[in-house]
């Protein structure tokens, strides 16, 4: 077959475009470029985006636990559950301050996919221009909630 018919069966040789709207594709293409490099993001930045990625998972998690232990009928289940309330309390005022951070720093995050089959987590984010993915396992995301929720106890009873 022809090297004229490829892709999508579309004619390569009769393209034609002129050389003004040739440099107005390449400016709409790529603006971060035409305008310098995009800086990469800090530590701090990338700091900030695992802890907007985890810190919803752990209110998430002590909320669940929250609603349980309400349905329980243990005996100290009053005091559980305000210890539940005040922790979820300390850890969504961290999160507004990690929500304002981000927004003064141009950072956004997109949840792009969740891989089941190898138990990842898969972010998109955007920090001042650069584009990149951010990626956890399941596993290191259960330690780090877990060694989280650990401080936040102990903050709690300083």
């Amino acid at each position: 077959m022809s090297k004229k018919l490829e892709g999508n069966g579309r004619w390569e040789s009769s393209r034609m475009m002129l050389p003004e709207h040739r440099e107005q594709y390449l400016e709409r293409r790529e603006p971060a470029k035409a305008s310098g490099p995009v800086p990469i993001p800090s530590k701090e930045d990338l700091e900030l985006i695992r802890d907007y990625v985890l810190l919803p998972m752990v209110l998430t998690i002590v909320d669940k636990n929250c609603k349980d232990i309400e349905l329980s009928f243990y005996t100290m289940r009053q005091l559980f559950t305000k210890a539940s309330r005040v922790l979820m309390g300390h850890v969504h005022n961290d999160l507004n301050a990690v929500r304002k951070a981000l927004k003064e720093r141009n950072i956004r995050v997109f949840l792009e996919e969740s891989d089941s089959e190898h138990g990842a987590i898969h972010y998109k984010f955007i920090c001042r221009g650069y584009e990149d993915r951010f990626s956890m396992i399941r596993d290191v995301a259960r330690a780090e909630i877990s060694v989280r929720i650990a401080k936040y106890i102990s903050l709690m009873f300083k």
